[in-house]
Order: C-alpha cells, then structure tokens, then sequence
C-alpha cells in the first residue's frame, strides 16, 4: 500500500493588532519566512472575539490554528480578550501569543497567569521586528503539530 503524501494547508492565524504599521509589518515578517499563512485581521478586541465566536460579520470565520494578540488595543484590549478566551469552554484550547510593546512585568505574569502561550515584546527595529514574526512562524508553524480542521459536510 503507498502512503498518501500529506499536503500541507496553510496555517490559520487571527492577528487582533489596532496598529496598521505592525499588522503589515506582521504580514511582511510571514511572506519573508516563506510560511504558508491564511492570516486575518481585526483591529480591537470586540472585533476579535466576534471572529472566534464566529459572529457577524464573521460567521464564515476560519477557526485559527494560532492567535497573534496586541494587548493595547481600543474596546476591549488583549488582556479582556485573552481572559474571555480561558472562560470560554470552545476556545480555551487556542494557542495564543501576546506580541505587544508592554514590557510590563505585571502585564507578563498577568498573561501567563490568564494562560498566554507565549509573551513576546514587539521591538522597534524593523529588521528585528520581522526575525520576531520569522521565529514565532518557525516555532508554530513548523515545529508543532497543529491539528487538521474536520472536512465540510
């Protein structure tokens, strides 16, 4: 029997930036990495978690492989959001990365403590900027094993 070579579909990401300047910069960092990314974006928290719950204008929404969260962003930021994310049975499985400027160490025991995958600080530079989005690809895209959604039907 000849095994069926495995294709690999392009990871969904969910980026909730209210920065434009870093959703491209974000974008630029995947196409640099050469990752295959079905990357969405929502510029506030409510935006986002209406993306996750699959509300309007969002109920063809894909269910993300990861989530890319900006903490400081308008109505609710990523600290509501990712608190609302732990509560919420159905999504509390979503890998979540907090990329943000917040250096703060109580906004990095705070994320860990809601259950951050991982915390990392936005840095200015843009050629640091882009290897930060290059190695956050590498390691969720590559290294783990993200599950494959159920087929339509």
């Amino acid at each position: 029997m000849t095994p069926v070579p495995i294709t690999p579909r392009p990871a969904t990401i969910l980026l909730a930036e209210d920065s434009e300047n870093d959703a491209e910069l974000t974008r630029l960092g995947f196409e640099r990495a050469r990752l295959l990314v079905d990357l969405h974006h929502v510029t506030d928290g409510e935006q986002c978690l209406a993306f996750l719950r699959r509300e309007a204008p969002y109920t063809d929404a894909p269910t993300p492989d990861l989530l890319l969260l900006d903490l400081n962003m308008p109505r609710l930021d990523g600290r509501e959001v990712l608190a609302e994310l732990v509560s919420n049975e159905r999504l509390q499985h979503l890998p979540v990365v907090v990329l943000t400027t917040s250096s703060d160490e109580s906004d990095v025991l705070e994320m860990y403590r809601l259950r951050c995958s991982s915390y990392i600080t936005k840095p200015i530079d843009f050629h640091q900027f882009i290897d930060v989005v290059r190695n956050v690809g590498d390691y969720w895209l590559t290294m783990l094993v993200l599950p494959t959604p159920a087929p339509a039907g």
